[in-house]
């Protein structure tokens, strides 16, 4: 079984103080698959992350509510975290297993934090994934160019040993 993953795509990730790379086309992209799957039969999980801790994103305000552009449905799964990692301390493990889903594909925000958590403990606990190159963003950092993030952690992921095919980088064309 498969599950999508649609990592911290918030309303308050999303603001004019934290502007992410592409956000439109990557909001419209990731509805194109939700879309997909939903078709498919396949799972969708929101990681929605709860800041409390950072005064950022507080569970039950507007800031902490999915992005209303974002395709939702009755039957999508909600998984709250209060860590970059979606696994740290949640119940996305024990969802993933009680649904018998082996199979993630990955998207949402932020590319070099919270996606980049999830893709490192879910290839340890020996999940495979497909990271959907073009369906997740990241803002600017000190030093650093979000669209060059973007890019290092697909050639990263791409390149990491050994993963024996258990990690795959595919375009959105490629997948529907």
């Amino acid at each position: 079984m498969k599950a999508l993953l649609v990592i911290d795509m918030q309303v308050g990730s999303f603001s004019s103080k934290t502007p992410r790379f592409d956000a439109d086309g990557v909001v419209q992209r990731i509805n194109i698959l939700l879309d997909y799957f939903r078709k498919q039969g396949n799972k969708i999980i929101f990681i929605q992350h709860d800041g409390t801790k950072e005064n950022f994103l507080l569970h039950g305000t507007s800031d902490w509510k999915i992005l209303p552009t974002i395709h939702q449905a009755e039957n999508d799964i909600y998984i709250e975290k209060t860590a970059n990692d979606s696994f740290y301390r949640t119940d996305l493990e024990k969802t993933l297993n009680a649904n018998n889903i082996n199979n993630l594909y990955i998207t949402g925000c932020a590319t070099d934090c919270c996606v980049n958590s999830t893709v490192q403990t879910a290839l340890v606990k020996d999940f495979n994934m497909t990271i959907v190159k073009d369906c997740h963003t990241t803002a600017d950092r000190p030093n650093f160019k979000a669209k060059d993030l973007i890019d290092f952690h697909n050639w990263l992921w791409q390149n990491l040993t050994p993963t024996e095919g258990r990690i795959q980088l595919k375009a959105l064309k490629e997948l529907i």
